[in-house]
């Protein structure tokens, strides 16, 4: 009804969760990278072992399903999914419902009603069948707070099937927060113990609220100024308490009243009428008795505060000329500074047209931070023991990681790719540096084009080379155990103690560390590894600024 009072070409604050609507904050990003890592991990393509559970827990309303709808659209063509969207099963009803998702049919042998046995050997057989032509398999269970007791523990032995080389279901489970209070009591200890990444999803910041509007009301064809004053987008986030859907329903009845009243936009008298309809009037007038205890008590304060006035006015007598001796000396002390203004936020697309298209001039820009000639012809070739290096589907997450300037390849959907060197990070914005100045852009605007490809410098570790195997040793794996050790309090080296090695207790420490870090546990320090562990113990290398500059 007010779609076109107010330029919409349709309802932006359905609460259908339509992935196009998906507002991605930094924390949303967060939840999706871990769904998406727990795919990854158990793909063969990545060397991952699966086998684990992730876990995605939120409040009501926070956009776990809609997350969830996302993440379903980029799980890739070899992995098979099976989704439980209602999970208040029994043992027998889920193994049933798993089999039916993933299409597997119980084999002919099986007469009258099937056992648990029956579902497990069926499931076995095609999760085998799966691995044996390079696919993988991968079952989500939404709600999964519903989950009995007893059907997460046969969850949790479904994950020993398995190879000899890796484990043949991966199990992601999405709830709300009681879900992290059942995994950790001590009768599912065990499964607790094969979470291999787990996220909590927080409603939004203001700022986030705000961005959240906007981003809805764009998607559903609004240009121009929000139709909302300042003052109700305030009052939004305060009666919403920043949950997504919680939102939804009070914007959508706002823009509602609104246009019933034939008004351009929403005022914060229009949002506590809203609110007043969609979560119910809170009470404004207290009852007799309780109005009468309340003028008693302000009473006795009034008294109160005139006896403190009489007593504090007696005092100031005796520092009056104490306090003029003050003043007149503060008027003699030079002017405060001011504070640092802001930094100007941006368009990305008013920047568009002065990006490189020649990754190369990235390249010289980024060289100074490095304290590296920019002039060099080939600027991956500009001194031994730095190289370049270069990554793909990395998340805003992972660059805070790594903290250390680099550049980010973005792509329109027409014309050619451009090359921004990102040097600086905070809660919402990105600072981009171009030809020696600063420019801060938002980051919503610049996920937009990024799809994940960086580039960065960095420093080899002495004695390190790309064919670090099995029971190498050298100076590069003593870096690696030590900063290990500094992380872990793993084992250290003792004076008399043979060389280390890179062997089966350093590649399980070296798994570990990836696995806390989001990169593919394969127990293989590669420059990413070595990357994370820099920064994770505070290495020598230029670091992104956290504020805008």
């Amino acid at each position: 009804m007010y779609t076109s009072h107010f330029g919409l070409s349709q309802d932006p604050f359905s609460i259908a969760p339509d992935p196009r609507y998906l507002f991605m904050s930094e924390r949303h990003r967060e939840a999706l990278a871990h769904l998406l890592y727990g795919v990854a991990g158990s793909t063969q393509a990545t060397g991952g072992t699966g086998g684990g559970f992730v876990l995605l827990t939120g409040d009501i309303g926070t956009g776990k399903t809609t997350i969830c709808r996302c993440f379903l659209a980029q799980i890739p063509p070899n992995c098979h999914v099976a989704y439980i969207f209602n999970p208040k099963l029994s043992v027998p009803e889920l193994l049933q419902s798993i089999c039916e998702e993933f299409h597997i049919t119980l084999s002919p042998a099986v007469s009258g009603t099937p056992t648990v046995k029956d579902y497990i050997d069926a499931l076995n057989a095609f999760l085998l069948q799966s691995h044996a032509s390079g696919q993988s398999s991968v079952l989500i269970i939404d709600e999964a707070q519903n989950l009995a007791p007893d059907v997460l523990e046969q969850l949790r032995l479904l994950t020993n099937l398995e190879t000899n080389e890796r484990k043949l279901l991966q199990i992601v489970l999405i709830g709300q927060p009681e879900l992290r209070d059942m995994l950790a009591r001590p009768e599912l200890e065990q499964l607790a113990q094969r979470v291999i990444a787990r996220f909590h999803l927080d409603a939004l910041t203001p700022a986030e609220a705000t961005q959240y509007i906007g981003h809805r009301l764009g998607v559903a064809g609004h240009a121009g100024a929000l139709p909302f004053e300042p003052k109700a987008m305030q009052r939004i986030h305060h009666l919403t308490r920043g949950v997504p859907r919680r939102i939804n329903l009070l914007c959508g009845r706002a823009l509602l009243g609104a246009w019933a009243n034939g008004l351009p936009s929403v005022s914060r008298s229009v949002v506590d009428k809203a609110a007043a309809e969609v979560f119910g009037a809170e009470p404004t007038h207290a009852p007799n008795a309780r109005r009468q205890r309340m003028s008693y008590a302000l009473a006795g304060l009034a008294l109160l505060a005139a006896l403190l006035g009489y007593v504090l006015w007696s005092a100031q007598k005796e520092t009056r000329a104490t306090a003029q001796a003050v003043a007149s000396t503060a008027q003699a002390l030079p002017p405060k500074a001011a504070a640092l203004p802001v930094a100007q936020i941006e368009s990305l697309q008013t920047l568009w047209p002065q990006l490189p298209t020649d990754i190369d001039s990235a390249w010289r820009e980024l060289a100074p931070d490095w304290k590296l000639p920019s002039n060099h012809t080939d600027p991956c070739q500009v001194a031994s023991g730095v190289q370049c290096y270069r990554a793909s589907k990395l998340t805003i997450p992972l660059l805070r990681q790594l903290d250390r300037p680099g550049i980010l390849t973005l792509q329109a959907a027409q014309g050619p790719a451009v090359h921004a060197l990102l040097v600086g990070l905070s809660d919402q914005t990105a600072t981009l540096r171009l030809a020696g100045r600063m420019h801060t852009v938002r980051l919503i605007e610049l996920a937009q084009f990024w799809r994940g490809d960086f580039a960065t410098y960095w420093q080899l570790p002495e004695g390190y080379n790309t064919g670090l195997q099995e029971g190498s040793t050298g100076p590069a794996i003593d870096w690696l155990a030590s900063r290990l050790t500094q992380l872990d309090g793993g084992p250290s080296k003792g004076t008399d103690a043979a060389p280390l090695a890179l062997d089966a207790d350093l590649r399980a420490r070296v798994r570990a560390f990836q696995r806390a870090r989001g990169i593919a546990p394969d127990g293989k320090p590669g420059p990413m590894t070595f990357m994370q562990i820099e920064s994770a113990t505070q290495g020598q290398f230029p670091h992104l600024l956290t504020d805008p500059q």
